[in-house]
């Protein structure tokens, strides 16, 4: 049975949610969390979409993105899972597919729902019970908005 064809829309922004396969963890350690900041920053530059919000949980990783070609949105999240892929299973001895199917993504339609959607993805930290706050998980888009960093200069609030 063939996927359903995604709904993509010129300069949307869009809730992305990639899993690991059968929901295994697919960050050990800071290396594995700074890698994959560092491979989302350089697709970032290469494609020059924006960049909402993120949160990088154990398991599975939320993105809020606009993006002026949405034809791109696919490609972008396959060379972003490809290379941080290719890096895990050559750091960590694996071999295979680490992420389970293909992405989610969700159009975000309204400014408002812009806004909760980035308090959403960056508190899933504390309704996964891995942080009492959400300051306390550095691997979300609160945190480096709070330390001022240019990874999220697209961010409104």
């Amino acid at each position: 049975m063939p996927r359903t064809a995604r709904v993509t829309t010129a300069n949307a922004c869009y809730h992305i949610i990639t899993r690991g396969n059968q929901k295994q963890s697919v960050f050990q350690g800071k290396r594995d969390y700074e890698k994959y900041l560092a491979i989302l920053l350089k697709y970032k530059n290469r494609f020059g979409f924006k960049l909402f919000a993120f949160c990088l949980m154990p398991n599975h990783v939320h993105l809020l993105m606009q993006v002026a070609n949405p034809v791109s949105v696919p490609q972008i999240m396959h060379r972003i899972n490809l290379s941080y892929t290719l890096y895990y299973n050559y750091t960590h001895d694996k071999v295979g597919h680490l992420w389970q199917d293909r992405f989610k993504s969700r159009i975000v339609e309204t400014d408002a729902y812009l806004e909760e959607c980035a308090c959403y993805i960056e508190n899933n930290p504390v309704r996964a019970n891995l942080a009492s706050h959400v300051t306390e998980h550095p691997w979300n888009s609160r945190v480096f908005r709070l330390a001022g960093n240019n990874l999220l200069d697209d961010f409104p609030g």
